[in-house]
């Protein structure tokens, strides 16, 4: 591939760039252009957008390979699941194509799968009074998921009907999110939710969607109350597994965080999911997420990890915002664990723990969001 010029110009972000490339171009999605073209748009909204020469490397051969496998996956009423919770499954396989910069548009096989696959989830049945891990068995955790895909693909609807329907759906869930949170609870577990919307308890797993879903939403300049965010921060730092001092500073230089608050031994999933969470309410610069940070370089991850996708996830993500060593580190640790474990036809399958439970959709979809967080498609992924 010739080297491209790429003129100097302000960072785009994704839903910037896929406006502009609508209006313009005439170009609809960055898979219309093929799979070479996907890195190099990615870097030509990065902060040095000079000139670059594509190269197809392992990554996005594996993404490719991935995504090609979740396509062959859908079924005949737009969902995209193995194992049940059909609506959550669906949800994370969009928010995966929605990280490459597919968009639901009829030009491409992803498009149109991706497009189905939203009016799947877009299906009354699937939300309960604005609740959407009722009907599919997903509890919150399917919610947060649910909400945190629509917020991160309002505006990009295949048609103006889809974008308001989507829209509509949003403004309920958020409530549902909103209501949940507001439960009455211990005082160490306000802030925080559990697995349904009445829980009177709350943990970092659950709690960790619910959060990335509201600032999403907020970022979208929907209506989330400032101070949902912060009672979110107060749960998160009650689960920060080294007691703070007077100052609110760790006693511990490298630490974590733990399922629920009191226990004091980190774990590799809560400290990377609370590391993301504690950044996407606008912590970067807390004591908690240094801590965080050096805790994972400690600790780097295992194949043998409790919820190893689900993990990691959340330390692909957290640590690339927080740059430096911690994002270098992760940026081959990332590949070098995932690509080893994918399987001929494309998919990802977990053999540890709960995980094996859950499905091939689920540790695939995980397995590419962790990938593509290079490609800075997803708004959510952009500090």
């Amino acid at each position: 591939m010739i080297p491209v010029k790429v003129p100097q110009q302000a960072p785009l972000d994704r839903r910037s760039w896929l406006a502009q490339a609508m209006l313009g171009s005439g170009i609809t999605c960055a898979s219309a252009l093929g799979p070479g073209s996907r890195r190099f748009l990615a870097s030509a909204t990065a902060e040095d957008p000079l000139t670059d020469l594509y190269v197809d490397d392992a990554i996005d051969q594996a993404v490719n390979r991935g995504i090609q496998f979740l396509l062959r996956l859908q079924k005949d009423d737009g969902s995209i699941a193995d194992r049940g919770n059909a609506t959550a499954m669906t949800s994370l396989v969009i928010m995966a194509f929605a990280s490459i910069g597919t968009i639901p548009e009829p030009a491409t096989p992803e498009g149109r799968v991706m497009s189905r696959a939203i009016e799947f989830v877009l299906q009354p049945r699937n939300q309960t009074q604005g609740y959407f891990g009722h009907h599919d068995g997903s509890r919150m955790y399917g919610h947060g998921i649910t909400t945190l895909m629509l917020t991160e693909i309002l505006g990009m609807g295949a048609t103006i009907d889809q974008n308001e329907r989507i829209h509509n759906a949003l403004v309920q869930a958020i409530q549902v999110i909103l209501q949940s949170q507001a439960v009455s609870k211990p005082q160490r577990l306000q802030g925080g939710w559990r697995y349904k919307p009445d829980s009177r308890d709350s943990d970092l797993s659950v709690s960790v969607w619910q959060v990335m879903a509201l600032r999403s939403a907020k970022n979208d300049g929907l209506d989330v109350p400032s101070e949902a965010i912060d009672l979110a921060v107060k749960y998160l730092k009650e689960s920060y597994t080294s007691p703070l001092d007077e100052n609110g500073q760790p006693r511990e230089k490298a630490s974590g965080f733990a399922y629920t608050p009191g226990t004091h031994h980190p774990a590799f999933t809560m400290t990377a999911a609370g590391l993301l969470a504690m950044q996407t309410c606008g912590q970067y610069d807390s004591p908690l997420v240094a801590g965080a940070a050096a805790w994972l370089l400690e600790h780097p991850p295992r194949t043998k990890e409790r919820f190893f996708f689900y993990g990691m996830y959340y330390y692909a993500q957290g640590m690339h915002q927080i740059g430096g060593e911690a994002a270098t580190t992760a940026a081959q640790l990332v590949p070098e664990l995932l690509l080893r474990l994918q399987a001929d036809n494309g998919s990802w399958v977990s053999h540890q723990g709960e995980e094996r439970n859950v499905g091939v959709a689920y540790a695939t979809a995980l397995a590419i969001l962790s990938l593509s967080v290079r490609y800075h498609y997803l708004p959510i992924y952009q500090r």
